[in-house]
């Protein structure tokens, strides 16, 4: 399988590039999830990012953005006392902040996926000089949606930030090998929705309908 030159460092970051990072990204929580992890990487890297998840899940229940949304000065003060926890108390606080813009969000267009789903028309954008080597860091459809979030409230949301969350919830590609990602993650997709397809397995194997939790013995 071929990777991402960024993945490569440490197993978490290839694990999430394999089953998280680029796959078409429809649930809410995933995606305040993502976002604000951009947030908290401002300046830092993803690997770090990656490796404190778990962290950053523990201080922010689990980016129940409902119960972010609700955090107080005691929250603040407890999220930067926590072990292990990047301390920038602006970065928390613009995650708590965020939280309520995103409700706003929700409550204006249903959930925040079809918010940002709407900037392409429910499409993937495919750039195909990706392909190339030509890897921008940020474009029109980062920046046409970075103002508008900034315009709703939300902060540490600039237009690379926004790139790098638009790959990372799958709106846009930069995958080198279509062939391959169209596979992957067209499985992927239907295991998170919990579908069951049939797919005929080689080597001489007889067809068989299988749960997409399997899905890893389906890639062809």
């Amino acid at each position: 399988m071929e990777r991402c030159s960024w993945c490569l460092c440490n197993e978490k970051m290839i694990k999430y590039h394999d089953e998280e990072w680029g796959v078409p990204l429809y649930d809410d929580r995933k995606q305040f999830e993502f976002l604000m992890m951009e947030v908290m990487q401002c300046g830092l890297n993803w690997n770090m990012m990656v490796q404190k998840r778990e962290i950053f899940r523990k201080c922010f229940d689990d980016f129940d953005y409902q119960s972010v949304a609700e955090y107080t000065e005691e929250d603040v003060q407890r999220i930067i006392d926590t072990e292990g926890m990047i301390k920038s108390e602006r970065k928390v606080r613009a995650v708590i902040h965020n939280a309520q813009c995103f409700l706003k969000i929700q409550k204006e267009f249903g959930t925040f996926s079809d918010y940002l789903w709407r900037f392409t028309k429910g499409k993937v954008i495919l750039y195909m000089g990706h392909q190339k080597g030509s890897l921008p860091a940020k474009n029109g459809l980062s920046d046409e949606i970075s103002r508008d979030l900034k315009k709703r409230g939300f902060k540490y949301l600039g237009s690379v930030t926004v790139y790098s969350h638009l790959q990372a919830c799958g709106m846009i590609s930069g995958i080198w090998d279509l062939t391959h990602w169209l596979k992957q993650k067209l499985i992927l997709i239907l295991w998170q929705a919990g579908l069951k397809c049939r797919i005929a397995l080689r080597r001489g194997m007889q067809s068989r309908d299988i749960s997409m939790r399997d899905y890893r013995v389906a890639l062809l």
